[in-house]
């Protein structure tokens, strides 16, 4: 399988999966991975890991927005096959180990089912084994309070709840660029509109915290976001937040 890995700035390259994106960090020889994609992207993180350069003895972390099964996919065979460090906000922590899910219910996506797009989204998620539970049996918090992180790439870790309750993007303040996560995207599969703006309703655990979180997506300075679903959007990441907050009312 071969992954659409795009170069987007120096060292940072976004990666389209099976309907969710993943972002590889380069700092000479090392990497950081943000996100791992479904569990059947496992071929496709490899691959871009080959793509870029790297293999999975060169990640020095992997760094997950969220702990919903097509983010956290792999991280868990990254951990204990390689021996490399998950690492999410501590809020999220207990959910990657699946001590909660704060995750769409079968229920919930068959209320949506007449929606356009929604049936050929799910039959994808069941065929990527998005539906089984994936946990990462030692998540840790991140290792530094406020800050960049000492990964390559220096990403900074911003709290952005709603979507879930410890979900985090990841700024890279000398690159310009946001990794958005699910906070903010792009597009998605079951959604009929394009450019910036929250998944639909139903997939955030609060939407309102959701919105609110835009506002702090908002002050962070960038021209590229990076987003879990959608494609590279090019242009002010301020603006990009309140389109999304404007489209959410």
């Amino acid at each position: 399988m071969r992954a659409d890995v795009r170069q987007v700035a120096d060292g940072t390259y976004l990666v389209h999966g099976g309907n969710t994106n993943w972002v590889i960090l380069t700092d000479g020889d090392a990497l950081t991975l943000i996100d791992t994609g479904y569990p059947g992207d496992r071929g496709l993180v490899l691959d871009s890991l080959a793509r870029v350069g790297g293999s999975p003895q060169a990640v020095t972390a992997v760094l997950v927005t969220h702990a919903h099964n097509d983010h956290l996919g792999s991280a868990e065979h990254l951990r204990s096959a390689y021996g490399i460090p998950v690492y999410l906000h501590e809020a999220e922590v207990p959910h990657a180990r699946r001590e909660f899910l704060q995750q769409v219910t079968v229920g919930q996506v068959l209320r949506n089912a007449w929606r356009p797009g929604v049936l050929p989204w799910m039959v994808h998620v069941l065929r990527s084994g998005g539906t089984g539970q994936h946990p990462v049996t030692a998540p840790e918090p991140f290792p530094a309070a406020g800050g960049p992180l000492d990964l390559p790439g220096r990403p900074v870790p911003v709290h952005t709840p709603g979507h879930t309750d410890g979900h985090t993007v990841f700024h890279l303040p000398d690159r310009g660029i946001v990794v958005s996560g699910d906070a903010l995207v792009s597009g998605h599969p079951t959604s009929r509109v394009r450019g910036p703006q929250l998944l639909p309703d139903m997939f955030h655990h609060e939407r309102a915290r959701a919105v609110a979180s835009l506002d702090v997506i908002a002050g962070l300075p960038g021209e590229l976001l990076l987003p879990g679903h959608g494609p590279l959007h090019q242009g002010s990441v301020r603006a990009a937040a309140q389109q999304a907050r404007d489209r959410a009312v």
